[in-house]
Formats: C-alpha cells, structure tokens, sequence
C-alpha cells in the first residue's frame, strides 16, 4: 500500500534526504580539509621561494595595513636587515579576484612575482599567470612606472587583456608601496 501524500510526508521526507546530503558533505569536508589546507601552504611556501632571492631567514608571516595586501614575509640577513619582501596581494580583475605574492627589495625594485590564483579568461587574462610569459618577465627586477603603456607606464599589457594587465601591475604596484611604507616606519623608528 502506497503511503497517502500529505505535507506532513512531504516535509518529513525533504528534511531526511536534507539530513543525510548534509551528513555526507559534512563527512566529506572533514576528509578533504586537511589536505586542501597542506596543499594551499604547499603552494604559498613555493610562490614566496619563487619571489625571494637566496639566502637569508625567512620570517613569520606578518600583517600589513596596506590597501591590497594581506600579509608580507620579510627576508634578512644575519644581522636583521632586510634583503627582500614577499608580499601577498590582491585585487579584482576581468574574471574575478586575481592573487599574487611579489618579490620587493628594499629599494623598491621588484624581485619577481607569482600568482597565487586567478579567475582570468582561459587564453588571454590566464596569460598572466604563465612564469615564462613575456608579460610576466617584465616584472623581474623592474624598477620603472607600474603602469600599463595604454596608461602612461612602462608595462606591456597582454594582447586584448587590459584589465587583467591593469590589475597584475595594481596588484605589484600595492606591494610596492607596502614595502616603501614599511621601510618609512623602520627608519622613522631608527631614527628615534
């Protein structure tokens, strides 16, 4: 005998079949956590040994205020001053949120760089994130105006990708500015 459709079966059925969707997901997130979190310090690890030059103690990672920046690693030498940051940025590109940790020395002068995650155009934006790219390689140790060329600066964007040109050097150009920022503190502190 087929049980009679009432709201009562309704409901008691859509919750059981809610219970055990949310069981599985649940048991599936408890599995998977771990993993996900070792693999994405795996890939953090990498991005900063790719923007920082060799040599020297690594430091925690540490806060910044900065518009952009999330975090920043601080490279130095034996007796503590620095020879480079590693500067977790990001802002919002064509496809969405565009992440990337920038080598800076002191100076200003950009290391190298790295993408950390992007949601660019497959084929065009995506171009940013290939290390051997042209347009990547003109970021190794570049001290110029972080602008696109369209813009007055001295960055060549990436054909029919002028947005995500545009955020890559804002995202450099945020790190850079830390970095100068966190020198000013420094010598401001020395200097008292």
């Amino acid at each position: 005998m087929a049980a009679k459709s009432t709201l009562l079966n309704m409901v008691t059925c859509l919750t059981a079949v809610c219970l055990v969707c949310s069981a599985i997901l649940a048991g599936l997130y408890a599995l998977t956590a771990e993993p996900i979190a070792n693999a994405a310090q795996k890939a953090l690890v990498e991005s900063i040994s790719k923007v920082l030059p060799e040599g020297g103690e690594l430091s925690e990672s540490q806060s910044c205020e900065a518009d952009g920046v999330e975090e920043y690693y601080l490279l130095s030498d034996e007796q503590g001053s620095p020879l480079a940051y590693a500067v977790k940025t990001s802002t919002n590109g064509f496809g969405g949120t565009l992440s990337l940790m920038v080598g800076v020395l002191p100076d200003g002068t950009v290391y190298n760089t790295s993408v950390l995650a992007h949601a660019e155009t497959p084929g065009l934006g995506a171009k940013c994130a290939e290390d051997e790219s042209a347009f990547r390689q003109q970021f190794r140790n570049f001290a110029g105006k972080l602008l696109v060329k369209k813009d007055g600066g001295d960055i060549d964007a990436i054909t029919a990708s002028t947005i995500t040109s545009r955020a890559f050097t804002l995202c450099v150009q945020q790190a850079v500015d830390a970095v100068k920022a966190l020198n000013t503190v420094k010598e401001e502190t020395v200097n008292e």
